[in-house]
């Protein structure tokens, strides 16, 4: 059976995500949270039609002012982070195939038995055929070229609070069998203060196109990133495609510290999400955020660049991308 996982760069039929709720980690500053997740809603419709899995239809929608591109279901999530419980999709034998993995809250860290039911709940909305997959793994921890290359970090894929009985040949071997991986590309370097995640590899380093990866350069010898995301540069410098040629990287800045509470949050560009014609960029209102936006307008030439603050979501210690998930064309919605 020939399969392939999907990248996000390639043509997209719908985006989903989940909308925040009083019983969510969002409780204490819900309004603000709604306003940021009705944003990028409101961002992604103008693009291509936007699916809200909420916990209350009336009160979602009533946020919105124009819901011509909005599609809605009701669901009770325990979170919001739809790029790591949702449905991956795959290539299989020239149909799309949506895949369930486990999801167990980045390690058991958080309740994680609504998000990790929602897939299949939600199967009935999905024209597309479904299969689950025997692993845990999240979407914001891997990364495809779309031509059977993948990205992640070892940190997050290979870490005991996910597969404690496997062995990295035992994950491969599922990952090529699952996803139709020939290639792995791992970084033994790189994370994010604030990231409960494991180092997903969607706030460090993305493919934009089969052979160019965006990923985050830290510049600040002070900043207590530097040594291990200048250590994770090296690495990407010596990887290579599959004929043989390094690859274009695109170094995106490294924001200053920003903090919540005493805590330092994980924000980066690099949790951009790719659209039909555009790509939405988180920025947090830094004096990075203008350099960042002037990277992506050079590498998008042909898509246009929508900034969204995203100074909420970090709270939470997500940011745009990992609050999203698309899903390619043939996956339509029922």
């Amino acid at each position: 059976m020939s399969r392939r996982l999907v990248a996000e760069f390639e043509p997209q039929s719908f985006v989903q995500i989940i909308f925040p709720h009083a019983q969510s980690d969002w409780a204490l500053y819900l309004e603000e949270a709604s306003q940021t997740f009705t944003a990028i809603a409101t961002a992604i419709a103008r693009f291509e039609p936007c699916l809200i899995v909420c916990d209350d239809l009336s009160r979602v929608r009533a946020c919105f002012t124009d819901t011509s591109n909005l599609h809605f279901v009701t669901y009770q999530s325990d979170d919001t982070w739809a790029r790591d419980c949702s449905a991956i999709s795959v290539e299989s034998n020239g149909k799309p195939l949506l895949l369930n993995f486990t999801f167990n809250g980045w390690g058991n860290k958080f309740d994680a038995a609504r998000d990790n039911a929602m897939t299949h709940a939600l199967s009935g909305h999905y024209g597309a055929t479904m299969e689950w997959v025997d692993l845990v793994l999240e979407g914001g921890g891997i990364e495809s070229n779309g031509q059977g290359t993948l990205l992640a970090t070892t940190e997050c894929l290979f870490n005991p609070n996910r597969n404690a009985q496997l062995h990295q040949n035992d994950i491969e071997t599922t990952l090529r069998t699952a996803l139709g991986i020939e290639r792995f590309l791992w970084l033994h370097h790189g994370y994010l203060a604030g990231d409960d995640t494991d180092s997903h590899i969607d706030t460090l380093a993305r493919f934009i196109s089969p052979t160019q990866i965006m990923y985050v350069q830290c510049r600040n010898e002070t900043d207590e990133h530097y040594e291990a995301l200048h250590a994770m540069e090296h690495e990407l410098r010596t990887f290579r495609t599959a004929t043989g040629e390094p690859y274009e990287l695109i170094p995106l800045p490294m924001c200053d510290a920003v903090y919540y509470d005493a805590e330092r949050l994980p924000a980066t560009y690099a949790n951009f999400l790719m659209l039909n014609g555009a790509v939405l960029v988180p920025v947090y209102n830094l004096p990075q955020d203008e350099e960042a936006l002037r990277i992506f307008q050079t590498s998008f030439p042909e898509r246009e660049i929508v900034a969204l603050d995203c100074s909420v979501l970090i709270r939470q210690h997500g940011s745009l991308h990992c609050v999203t998930m698309q899903f390619p064309v043939g996956v339509n919605l029922c």
